[in-house]
């Protein structure tokens, strides 16, 4: 027999029991659906993430008080930080273009008879310069607005429609915390960004902030949650980053490791993609664990098969067929089911993904060199439980077989 004889003979007896070789097939297609989805999944969580990161555009730093090792030990964020750092590398470091100080507390916002608990962020007139927002109708807060510790909010599009519905809410008063405090200006719609929706959120005066909201808990100044920093450009940020690192060195007399770390966009990158990296080789470890189900299956269905064929394995050795042409037979078979089964479990787990995105944030990433792969390897795997059962086949005695049938 040659081989294109053997593949038909294969596909026959596959089609002449079309109920088992649908079982069988079925642990192979949960296996590759599964391993599809969610390495689709995992890679688009990474795309979402990444996606995030460069809204914040290429050329912002963050600087954040404590270090890493204090942020494992602690849950609590040390007061490192002040505004006067701030103002010191807005004037002293020369590859910055702006920086905005940020002091952020949840309360409770009061409108007539509407209480919701939004975030609410204290910072400077530079805020919309450094994040790249604009405002939909009114103004943003100015130095004299800081100076005079004016009781004055922005709104984001989100919570201004939550208070007022389709009204202009330039003008209006709202308590926020128990203080009284004129709406100003509306952010335009700019979404979710790192976990905090600003869309969401009230922008209120630094300085406000911290004499009216939250208090001064800091020795050393009015202490922020964190820095914000935008370089010059893009070519800029390393130099910057060092810069800045050297001038809060000085200025907290440092001589050991640092009490602040700075994270730029290429930073927040990298350490994403290692992680959503191992997280998607994670899941697709744990769901090919039944694509080795799915090959057990085929095994154990192959070796009933050959059990229930050893007359017809007789007779083909009888009339002159070798081992080879019995071996050749049956991990076809086997190698036909895994790769059809691939084949449909690739479609399904395609399906999977496009669904997964159209309900959610994720981007459906379906990359063709993973589908091939997976098509591959669950022709393996049936290749791999296959052989077992080939070989008994191919080694059954033609008369013990005749006899036994």
């Amino acid at each position: 027999m040659n081989f294109l004889e053997s593949i038909q003979m294969a596909g026959k007896t596959l089609v002449s029991n079309k109920l088992r070789s649908a079982l069988t097939m079925l642990g192979i297609v949960i296996g590759n659906a599964s391993v599809i989805t969610m390495m689709g999944i995992g890679e688009g969580g990474q795309r979402f993430v990444n996606q995030e990161l460069e809204s914040l555009g290429p050329n912002v730093l963050f600087v954040i008080p404590g270090n890493r090792a204090t942020m494992r030990i602690s849950r609590d964020v040390p007061k490192t930080l002040v505004y006067e750092d701030a103002k010191a590398i807005a004037n002293q470091v020369p590859t910055v273009a702006a920086v905005a100080g940020e002091l952020n507390s949840r309360e409770v916002v009061t409108y007539r008879n509407q209480n919701t608990n939004v975030n609410i962020i204290g910072t400077t007139p530079s805020f919309l310069k450094v994040r790249d927002f604009e405002t939909a109708m009114g103004r943003f807060f100015t130095d004299l607005d800081m100076r005079r510790n004016n009781q004055v909010v922005v709104l984001g599009a989100e919570l201004a429609e939550r208070l007022f519905g389709n009204r202009n809410p330039v003008g209006e008063q709202l308590r926020i915390k128990n203080a009284s405090f004129q709406v100003i200006g509306v952010l335009e719609s700019k979404g979710s960004n790192l976990g905090v929706n600003y869309d969401e959120a009230a922008v209120i005066p630094l300085m406000t902030m911290a004499n009216r909201i939250v208090g001064r808990t800091s020795p050393y100044g009015l202490e922020l949650t964190y820095l914000v920093v935008s370089a010059k450009n893009a070519e800029s940020v390393d130099a910057a980053k060092f810069q800045i690192t050297n001038l809060l060195r000085l200025r907290h007399k440092i001589t050991g490791e640092d009490d602040f770390t700075i994270n730029t966009q290429k930073d927040a990158l990298q350490t994403v993609g290692q992680i959503t990296g191992a997280l998607t080789i994670m899941l697709a470890a744990i769901a090919s664990i039944s694509l080795f189900v799915g090959g057990i299956g085929i095994m154990n269905i192959m070796l009933v098969s050959v059990t229930e064929r050893t007359q017809e394995i007789g007779l083909r050795k009888a009339i002159g067929a070798t081992q080879q042409d019995i071996l050749v037979q049956f991990m076809i078979e086997a190698v036909i089911v895994s790769v059809m089964g691939g084949v449909v479990g690739t479609a399904i787990g395609v399906s999977g993904i496009l669904l997964v995105a159209a309900i959610t944030p994720l981007e459906a990433a379906i990359s063709p060199g993973a589908i091939a792969t997976v098509v591959l390897v669950s022709g393996g795997v049936g290749l791999f439980f296959g052989v077992v059962p080939a070989r008994r086949a191919a080694q059954l005695d033609p008369i013990v077989a005749l006899r036994s049938a």
